[in-house]
């Protein structure tokens, strides 16, 4: 039995005494732990070693104590278990050397054996598991079929993706074809990770909101939707789409038990448009975490009476950033604990 459970209940809409908390990209490069081992070691190497991967997972349930641990991984594992070549450069972000353009292409892609390909994720995740001594839940994650799909055909990042929407739009058998590939290499990834002892699943849709409403329910939420279908017997699933405000009516429908919200939705719109009733979580603006340390408190208690305790796991609205102090990621934890509603 996990000890802290708060995470769980909220994702199952328990009453609770105050919502949980724990931060996207918590096990990251705000805290000097983590930049340690990252002069130590490339970034593919953390991930692909389950001793890093788990240490680095459980240095913030040691130092800033949210209620919820979260894998240290990275979205860009799945494709590079496809045979999809990806490089991680410094300032750049994720590289893709060979970007996926035509049929042919999509044609080599493979759906792989999860064992063979991402094995060390497994381990990371029953290393990472011993060392939590089930003081808090683990989440497993992955990127949404849409948001792999993006970085595969742009091959890097991008402000708008403008080249991979334009596959879509031009070569859209091909588009599916891969979204579908992709999509089936989640589903056996996460259901893995689910078996290996993640507690609970988040997809985020990172790039969801690169499309308009129309487009993302033909090239992202129908993806996302056969994952949660496929996992919601297995375990509870988070769907973060970022800037998919438009989408939460369609979400709050599927099997998800929880959505996650960015800033730019305010709570009560997020109440409306997901129908009132499904778990909410989110949505503090990352930057807010550089104000003075009485303002995040202050800020993190409107925030709870706006999405109200209940029904709601308290995050940012999308990962911290690297040049936020310790001490403030740390009073947004306090700041919930110390909530009476």
């Amino acid at each position: 039995m996990i000890k802290n459970d708060l995470f769980l209940r909220a994702l199952n809409n328990e009453t609770v005494e105050r919502p949980p908390v724990w931060m996207m990209r918590q096990a990251g490069r705000y805290l000097p732990e983590f930049r340690a081992l990252r002069d130590k070691y490339d970034f593919f190497t953390r991930c692909e070693t389950p001793e890093l991967a788990a240490e680095i997972t459980v240095q913030p349930i040691r130092i800033v104590k949210p209620d919820a641990a979260i894998l240290f991984s990275d979205i860009l594992v799945v494709p590079r278990a496809m045979g999809i070549h990806v490089e991680l450069k410094d300032n750049l972000g994720p590289i893709i050397p060979n970007p996926i353009r035509t049929m042919e292409q999509v044609n080599q892609v493979f759906v792989p054996d999860v064992h063979e390909t991402l094995g060390y994720v497994f381990d990371a995740i029953k290393l990472t598991k011993e060392m939590l001594n089930d003081e808090v839940p683990l989440i497993g994650f992955a990127g949404s079929p849409w948001t792999i799909f993006c970085y595969a055909v742009e091959g890097k990042g991008s402000k708008s993706f403008d080249t991979a929407k334009g596959f879509c739009f031009s070569n859209p058998v091909a588009a599916h074809t891969l979204l579908k590939k992709i999509t089936d290499t989640t589903i056996l990834y996460l259901k893995e990770k689910v078996k290996a002892g993640c507690n609970a699943i988040q997809i985020f849709d990172s790039w969801g909101g690169m499309l308009s409403p129309v487009d993302y329910q033909e090239f992202s939420w129908p993806y996302i939707n056969q994952i949660v279908e496929a996992l919601a017997d297995d375990t509870k699933v988070i769907v973060f789409g970022k800037g998919c405000w438009f989408a939460l009516g369609d979400m709050a429908k599927s099997k998800a038990s929880a959505l996650g919200v960015d800033w730019t939705c305010s709570a009560r719109n997020a109440r409306y448009l997901s129908g009132g009733k499904i778990t909410l979580q989110g949505n503090f603006d990352p930057s807010r975490l550089l104000s003075p340390i009485p303002t995040i408190k202050k800020m993190v208690h409107e925030m709870i009476n706006e999405f109200g305790k209940d029904s709601y796991i308290v995050n940012l609205g999308h990962g911290i950033l690297p040049n936020i102090p310790v001490d403030h990621a740390k009073a947004f934890i306090e700041a919930v604990k110390e909530y009476k509603s």
